[in-house]
């Protein structure tokens, strides 16, 4: 009869060690799955909805500055004179670039580099976020028009970036823009995009 108890304590004793390891295991697996679930759900959206991108060089100062992270729409939309876009196209960086649009298919652009004004369609722009007037020149010929389905980007510092004035980059076919910026995620607190 004592061997009986024995063997019915030493089992319960087994029981309870398993059980409690059970449970360890299980709100361990549950946490991980918890984990894996969200990060899945973080790359998703970030891989279909918005993508993170970085500002490499002076060319959008002052609205933006080498080292900044922007939160990139990464949703096809339609594209507009002013919006901040990242753009895909091959060119002789074999980098992607960070430029504002300016104009758009059909759209006529023309550059008077003496006074530094730009024309779309024969109006002056009025470009409160550029950093000095358009003064610097490259082998595109003005005036130019956009072929459809294609923009014309400029940097806001248009005396220190490589846009649609060179060959080098010329018209950006709009299958080439990787999204429009929605805000600034990185210096913190500094969120507005102009």
């Amino acid at each position: 009869m004592r061997r009986k108890e024995d063997a019915k304590v030493y089992f319960d004793e087994i029981e309870n060690a398993y059980s409690k390891h059970a449970k360890l295991w299980k709100f361990i697996y549950n946490w991980l799955d918890t984990v894996v679930l969200a990060l899945v759900i973080i790359v998703l959206i970030f891989s279909c909805l918005f993508r993170v991108v970085g500002v490499n060089g002076p060319s959008m100062i002052p609205t933006l500055h080498d080292g900044d992270w922007l939160c990139v729409k990464a949703v096809p939309s339609n594209y507009k004179p002013g919006d901040i876009v990242i753009i895909t196209q091959p060119n002789q960086l074999n980098e992607p670039l960070v430029k504002r649009i300016i104009a758009v298919g059909g759209d006529k652009v023309d550059i008077n580099f003496a006074d530094g004004t730009v024309k779309v369609n024969d109006t002056v722009l009025n470009e409160s976020y550029i950093q000095g007037s358009t003064t610097r020149m490259f082998d595109v010929a003005f005036p130019v028009t956009v072929p459809e389905g294609c923009v014309f980007v400029l940097g806001d510092n248009r005396n220190d970036s490589l846009d649609s004035r060179s060959t080098l980059i010329g018209f950006i076919d709009e299958r080439y823009i990787l999204g429009k910026a929605a805000f600034r995620m990185f210096p913190a607190g500094d969120w507005r995009i102009n």
